[in-house]
């Protein structure tokens, strides 16, 4: 997945990006809340050696103290130092929890040494601070003392020309430490950028293992990849399909204009052998077959194309109820032989002949295998130009795999982000083995493109617009040019 894509994905899946970045920033904000504050004191001393007023020496003692300076910032935060701090400050601390709440730091090329105390005190943080400092002087000057050498038991005392051993270094507190006015933590900006960083990358890492474990078909495009079969048809999704499957004929809805190339794909993509017994089918319920089967049937018929649309769903038959069609009499009728298909079939506006599905049978899978209903469907082709069959769905049942070998082509919808890509594989693989020719796909329900256009064909208005009425027009064209009510719904 490229980075183009992998941002489509995000705004896709924005749910998951909204409630990431509220618990991320919500976190946060809890956090910031119920921290402690902590405050930061700084002292700051210097290191001098004690050397003559030539420039050699001064240059010699220079080099001493930059050689030293970093031995001596790991003293601050020895027993030595803390331990006395503790007991003259009386501190209800440890001194090691104290060491842990001392840094020190040596600047670059200087002979300087920060010493930063934490604590939960302003001015416990800067006392805290001078008293390690002015400790910490006194126990490196000591460790650098010389000391002195051990006399002999016996002997003359000669002390009267005996020198005091002098520190060869001197630190000296060159900033004292002041009380802090704000906190160093916590810092709500900081936290809430922290908590809006941490919530994007939750719902990328998210985002990316929901995208590498669906599988389903986001495009066309993608479902053209996977599978070596022609897409004849992308139907964006209606929110009001299930209320109303019927797409009025005569409108200019993305949904007709859907249908239309539906139809039309169909015809130009079997023009040497063009298929006369046509199934519709999906992998899995839901994926809008019988919303497509109706559909194309009206297109078909819209062209003059003598065309029946036959409800072979038998366990869960949809295609009466949709024209609200007498359901009782129909398919199942025929096959058993209780009346002629002249005698059930049903007529919509259009032009459309339908045949329900009749009674619902206790064995749908052999009586659409059988040999009556081979000779059926021979009668509905001798009697219309295209036979559309609405069929149950091929991994649930085995209903449509003995229909469909009796058909000559089959169309099968996928449905968009729904159906992934075992199930269509399986779908295909089904039909195949049963020597059914699959004519293409029909992509369902795919997201809407913002805008609603046809393209770069802008004047053309937003689908479902009609065309506004030509000025110049005479009354005849007026009346020629004028759209016939048909069925509402979709």
């Amino acid at each position: 997945m490229d980075f183009q894509g992998f941002l489509k994905a995000l705004a896709r899946r924005w749910p998951t990006v909204v409630v990431c970045l509220v618990l991320a920033v919500g976190a946060a904000l809890a956090v910031t809340s119920v921290s402690t504050p902590v405050y930061e004191a700084k002292a700051q001393l210097f290191v001098a050696t004690r050397t003559g007023e030539n420039s050699i020496d001064l240059n010699e003692g220079q080099t001493f103290s930059q050689a030293r300076v970093q031995s001596y910032a790991e003293i601050v935060r020895t027993r030595q130092v803390t331990a006395a701090v503790v007991k003259h400050l009386r501190l209800r601390t440890t001194p090691e929890e104290l060491a842990s709440r001392i840094t020190a730091v040596v600047p670059l090329k200087t002979v300087l040494i920060d010493i930063t105390v934490q604590d939960t005190s302003p001015r416990r943080a800067a006392r805290t601070a001078n008293a390690v400092a002015q400790r910490f002087s006194w126990v490196v000057e000591q460790l650098e003392t010389p000391k002195r050498p051990v006399r002999p038991l016996s002997g003359p005392d000669n002390r009267d020309g005996e020198t005091v051993p002098v520190s060869p270094v001197s630190l000296g507190i060159t900033q004292e430490a002041v009380a802090p006015a704000t906190p160093t933590s916590p810092r709500p900006l900081l936290n809430l950028t922290a908590g809006l960083v941490g919530g994007l990358l939750l719902a990328a890492g998210l985002v990316a293992l929901r995208e590498t474990l669906d599988t389903s078909f986001k495009t066309s495009e993608a479902l053209g990849a996977f599978i070596a079969l022609p897409g004849l048809g992308t139907i964006p999704y209606d929110r009001s399909a299930p209320r109303q499957p019927l797409v009025n004929a005569d409108g200019y809805s993305k949904r007709a204009e859907a249908f239309r190339k539906l139809r039309t794909n169909l015809q130009f993509s079997q023009v040497d052998d063009p298929p006369r017994i046509i199934a519709v089918t999906s992998s899995v319920p839901g994926e809008g077959k019988t919303c497509t089967a109706i559909n194309l049937a009206l297109s078909l018929a819209e062209t003059g194309v003598s065309t029946c649309l036959v409800d072979g769903d038998l366990r869960r038959p949809c295609v009466a109820p949709a024209f609200g069609l007498v359901e009782d009499a129909g398919l199942t009728t025929v096959l058993i032989g209780q009346a002629r298909v002249e005698e059930v079939m049903q007529q919509v506006a259009g032009g459309l002949s339908v045949l329900a599905s009749g009674a619902v049978p206790p064995n749908p899978a052999e009586l659409l295998a059988s040999a009556r209903m081979e000779e059926v469907l021979r009668q509905l082709a001798d009697l219309y130009e295209v036979v559309i069959i609405d069929t149950a769905p091929l991994l649930p049942v085995a209903d449509t795999m003995g229909l469909a070998s009796l058909c000559q082509g089959a169309l099968l919808v996928v449905r968009a982000a729904k159906t992934n890509r075992d199930q269509v594989r399986t779908a295909t693989e089904s039909l195949d083995r049963v020597g059914v020719r699959v004519l293409g796909t029909v992509f369902s329900m795919a997201p809407v493109p913002k805008g609603g256009r046809y393209g770069r064909y802008g004047a053309y208005g937003q689908y479902g617009e009609l065309p506004a009425p030509r000025v110049s027009a005479t009354r005849e064209e007026e009346a020629a040019s004028a759209v016939t009510p048909g069925m509402d719904g979709q």
